[in-house]
């Protein structure tokens, strides 16, 4: 089946997770890929080891991140390399990089220069924090981001100290929000021939994705998120939103009514007639009523009550349990991927269907200057 961006050619300067995610997006739609690379160290993701795990000398992100995509070694200080990736430049439909404020420019491979070169090219870039500012060259990284956002005083209880994501949030949500860019200046060039510059930076994601609760904030007089003491899992939900244990596990409530779960669970102590106007203001003592009933039995005994009345619930999984589950198998998310050694691994499909398709792509993440010699030729680049 033909994808939405074949014949896309896009070349993708970034490292580590939050651009070669946005190129990896753009690869799961059909794009062809080129990473370019420092000859003999490549992508410093290559290098990122989030376990002790190394697979084939690269890490496990590097090659979750970087399948289906092509590596091209250029030196950008060398005069003939950067003649060679200039030509690929000229070529290519799509352009992106990742690195401080001013260091494309230094090169000459800043949008303005880029753009002389190919007026149609659509330039992505993203940064830490922009290009202004006190905060524009320091360390654009994952977890610096989140703290300055404001982001890591939502999680947790209401007195622990603030708790950062367990993933690289700012890194993806960034990198899906540059795709996204990306995707619009391809159309955009499609209908008008007209290139652009993309850009977004890790902060900008980050705020982006508390959308819902810095606005509400700012109209509640900037009154501090109010953290539930126990069961957290929104500053901002009432009661009984959160994640409880039981016997054998946990179980994690949704929003409801608490007059409902009252009758269904037999608590007498919220059977108050004005207990859901009390949900919110009173949510710690009621959040603490639940936690200690919900102990009594096991998470399917209170799966079978709630489910079949319609209360939004569910049990919590470990990665094992999901894996092991039906409702994660029917998905088939996993998928194999074969370097050109042979080498085996598996990694998670596309998480977007096109006219109820499951796509996987075969092609593992590539060896470092494994495509060069072939882009050169291909691209006329020693011509």
């Amino acid at each position: 089946m033909s994808r939405p961006l074949d014949g896309i050619v896009v070349l993708d300067f970034s490292q580590f997770l939050a651009g070669p995610l946005a190129t990896l997006r753009l690869a799961d739609l059909g794009a062809r890929v080129i990473k370019i690379e420092r000859p003999g160290q490549g992508d410093l993701c290559r290098h990122l080891y989030i376990t002790d795990v190394e697979i084939d000398g690269d890490s496990t992100p590097f090659h979750v991140i970087n399948r289906n995509k092509e590596s091209f070694c250029a030196n950008l200080k060398d005069v003939d390399d950067l003649a060679g990736v200039k030509k690929l430049i000229a070529q290519a439909d799509v352009m992106i990089e990742n690195f401080r404020p001013g260091v494309m420019k230094r090169i000459g491979l800043d949008h303005e220069s880029v753009r002389q070169i190919n007026p149609r090219i659509v330039y992505g870039r993203i940064t830490g924090y922009g290009d202004t500012g006190p905060w524009a060259n320091l360390p654009g990284q994952d977890l610096l981001a989140q703290a300055r956002s404001g982001a890591t005083w939502l999680s947790g209880n209401a007195d622990d100290p603030p708790i950062p994501y367990g993933l690289a949030l700012a890194d993806m949500f960034a990198g899906n929000l540059l795709a996204t860019g990306l995707l619009a200046g391809l159309v955009r060039q499609s209908l008008t021939g007209e290139g652009g510059l993309v850009e977004t930076s890790l902060l900008e994601a980050m705020l982006d994705l508390q959308f819902e609760v810095l606005p509400t904030h700012l109209a509640d007089n900037r009154r501090p998120p109010q953290r539930s003491t126990a069961n957290n899992a929104h500053a901002y939900i009432a009661a009984p939103y959160g994640i409880y244990e039981t016997k054998d596990g946990f179980l994690a409530l949704a929003m409801g009514g608490i007059d409902t779960l009252s009758k269904l669970l037999d608590i007498p102590e919220l059977s108050d007639p004005l207990i859901n106007k009390r949900a919110f203001s009173d949510r710690n003592e009621i959040k603490r009523i639940l936690a200690c009933h919900l102990t009594i039995h096991t998470t399917q005994h209170w799966l079978d009550i709630l489910q079949p009345a319609d209360i939004w619930c569910s049990e919590v999984l470990s990665w094992d349990e999901l894996l092991e589950h039906d409702g994660f198998k029917v998905m088939n998310m996993i998928q194999t991927v074969t370097r050109s050694s042979g080498l085996q691994l598996q990694t998670l499909r596309s998480p977007i269907r096109f006219d109820r398709h499951i796509d996987s792509h075969p092609k593992a993440a590539p060896y470092l200057g494994e495509h060069t010699d072939i882009i050169c030729r291909e691209f006329h680049l020693n011509d």
